[in-house]
């Protein structure tokens, strides 16, 4: 028991530390979406033609 008056601040400092990581990583729009950007190649819609033969278009 006399280890808890060490353990809670430090407990308490951590917390602190992944809830203020949460919080700005939130505010920078790390998780606003999740599933698009791993499909972004597949939704492009300009797609460049690179060989044409003369006369086409």
């Amino acid at each position: 028991m006399e280890i808890m008056p060490f353990l809670i601040p430090i407990a308490l400092i951590i917390a602190a530390f992944f809830i203020g990581g949460f919080i700005w990583m939130t505010k920078k729009g790390q998780y606003d979406d999740l599933e698009t950007p791993r499909h972004r190649m597949l939704l492009e819609e300009d797609i460049k033609v690179t060989h044409t033969k003369e006369g086409e278009l």
